[in-house]
């Protein structure tokens, strides 16, 4: 999976900026505990660090075409999962090959297609390119986004990484934080480009950045596509079913333990299913593979549900295991390990943001800690709901008719920071004009309905928005401890092929995730099949509730905190009795924790 980090410049010689490049480097080293290694000639300095998953041996970056006076230099994180089939068509090309990494293949593509070397690969990726040749820098990220990659500007260029923490390292770029930032943090609308900080960048999800001496030039080089779509029912579920488990298959390659994480949920069995399937072809039919699910300690007593959970996972979970044929296992963490204020702090570290989900970040982190001991690798399900139309606002008559994003209507205002109305954000007329550009966006076809067309524009929205902060939490969480986690609904070529199927098709027995399930048919017990959608779990115990006011208390005795939020807004939080402390109030209290210790542990300058 790995780290990436570095700078151009030409106003400098970056020959002479050793410990820069390496403290830059050491920021990263939980996104790759396996090794670390830099770069540097005059106008670059590469940086990289390395969790080993394929070719352990020869897959050590900085990657170079040649040992001797180097003309390209790579740093690479992710996973291509086409890299036999483009290391035989590129030898064919004439090309040599020193080890049998896909990071090489990603250096060779460079060198035989240039920038075009993106639109060739199959994965989630994000990487930089020095040619010195051409005295070129080339950014890429994949085409979902599920790797992240921020730039900023430096004297004479811009510096990269994978993490803003990174370029923090950099003597010219500081952790500063004005209204612009504030406000596209709290407003909940997930943009790619600007950032929470003043300066920093995002390079877009199917997008690429080339800097030279002539600037800086972005460009996407993929982005959804409206496309007639002439498939029957029949044939539509059975591609579908043929994509899943081709995105599947390609995603098990790995030098190191898999596993995979099992909820209990249709996405999560259905994708558990096939890979297990797919390990025992392999290995034999007494291969199984690793599950693992996260519950909490009051979940087995009594479960208490709330506006997003309607059922308890675990039971499902542990079925499912059972059915496929996994050894399955499952974390179940208490109030006192979801309250600890070094594991909340490692969450925010890991952020770099304040805006987070509170013990669900707590316990995604702790359960990916757990995984750790066994596994390198872990496979999810993430996003199906938003290619196969699984969220509530897909169906929702109010969420159809809604002029904003349709997330809002859940996590709106009731649920969201309670922000100091002095600072002025203006937040409303921010969101208004967000989701006018959004839309702006939405490729459409001519013939479509006015149902159709208002369906294509809530899927746009789901995956171009909504799935990025899933994909940035997963991976800011997973990497933190050292794992790697991969999400084979991203693949584009599903993600393609749903996006152009009709919503009557999508919907075609009345349900969410119609395709998904039919498609899933015999992968999965009855019980799962056919169980509503539930998203991920999260504790009602009252201790805990009782100890997040108390942290809660503690956050606002800090004056930086009390300038930042409306106390008067929280007092109904602060005060409701902790075992009828409803969901949105209390993340009202996860988010004024979550701002303490981003604000104590990044310590950001603040312009407002």
């Amino acid at each position: 999976m790995c780290g990436i980090t570095g700078w151009v410049s030409f106003h400098s010689d970056a020959r002479t900026q050793t410990p820069v490049i390496e403290a830059m480097t050491a920021t990263l080293a939980p996104r790759g505990p396996d090794a670390g290694g830099v770069w540097l000639g005059e106008r670059a300095a590469i940086g990289h660090r390395r969790l080993a998953v394929i070719d352990l041996e020869g897959g050590v970056q900085p990657m170079t075409d040649r040992p001797d006076e180097p003309t390209v230099v790579l740093s690479h994180s992710g996973e291509i999962y086409n890299h036999h089939p483009l290391r035989a068509e590129l030898r064919s090309r004439g090309h040599v090959f020193r080890t049998r990494s896909d990071t090489e293949v990603v250096l060779r593509a460079y060198a035989e297609w240039g920038e075009a070397a993106a639109e060739h690969l199959e994965g989630m990726f994000a990487f930089a390119v020095w040619d010195e040749r051409e005295q070129r820098l080339l950014l890429v990220r994949d085409r979902l986004g599920v790797k992240p990659l921020h730039w900023a500007a430096v004297d004479g260029g811009l510096a990269f990484a994978s993490e803003p923490k990174a370029l923090f390292a950099h003597p010219e770029i500081r952790p500063r934080v004005d209204a612009d930032g504030l406000r596209e943090a709290y407003s909940l609308l997930f943009n790619t480009g600007p950032t929470v900080w003043s300066g920093v960048r995002e390079v877009q999800p199917g997008g690429l950045l080339v800097l030279d001496r002539d600037g800086i030039r972005e460009r996407r080089y993929w982005q959804l596509e409206a496309a007639p779509h002439t498939d029957d029912l029949d044939t539509t579920v059975e591609r579908i079913g043929g994509l899943v488990g081709a995105a599947a298959r390609s995603q098990l390659e790995s030098d190191v333990p898999l596993c995979s994480l099992l909820s209990g949920g249709l996405d999560s069995t259905v994708l558990t299913a096939l890979l297990a399937d797919e390990l025992r072809s392999r290995q034999g039919p007494e291969a199984r593979i690793r599950s693992y699910a996260v519950d909490y300690s009051d979940q087995a007593v009594e479960f208490t549900g709330d506006v997003l959970r309607t059922g308890h996972d675990t039971p499902y979970a542990v079925e499912a295991g059972a059915f496929i044929g996994t050894d399955h296992s499952t974390v179940v963490l208490d109030p006192r390990s979801l309250l600890d204020l070094g594991h909340r702090t490692a969450v925010v570290a890991a952020r770099d943001s304040p805006i987070g989900v509170g013990d669900m970040d707590t316990s995604l982190y702790l359960l990916f800690g757990e995984i750790r001991q066994h596994s390198t690798v872990a496979l999810s399900g993430e996003a199906a709901d938003e290619v196969f139309g699984g969220y509530p606002w897909f169906h929702s008559p109010r969420a159809l008719a809604a002029g904003t994003f349709p997330w809002l209507l859940v996590t709106g205002d009731e649920a969201a920071m309670p922000l100091n109305p002095e600072l002025d954000l203006r937040i409303a007329e921010f969101r208004d004009d967000t989701y006018r550009t959004a839309l702006a966006a939405v490729p459409h076809l001519d013939e479509e309905t006015p149902a159709e067309h208002r369906q294509r524009e809530l899927q746009h929205l789901s995956l171009t928005r909504w799935l990025r902060q899933l994909l940035y939490r997963k991976d800011r969480l997973s990497m933190a401890q050292g794992l790697e986690v991969r999400v084979p609904y991203c693949d584009h070529r599903l993600v393609e092929y749903a996006f152009t199927t009709p919503w009557a098709l999508k919907s075609h027995d009345g349900r969410e995730k119609s395709l998904l399930r039919a498609a899933g048919a015999g992968l999965a017990p009855d019980s799962v099949l056919h169980r509503p959608k539930n998203h991920y779990p999260a504790t009602h115990h009252p201790d805990y509730n009782r100890g997040l006011q108390q942290l809660a208390r503690d956050a606002l005795a800090a004056e930086q905190v009390r300038a930042l939020t409306d106390e008067t807004r929280l007092e109904p939080c602060l005060d409701t009795p902790p075992d009828r402390l409803e969901w949105g109030h209390r993340l009202r209290l996860e988010r004024v924790v979550d701002l303490a210790l981003w604000l104590d542990h990044h310590r950001p300058e603040l312009a407002l």
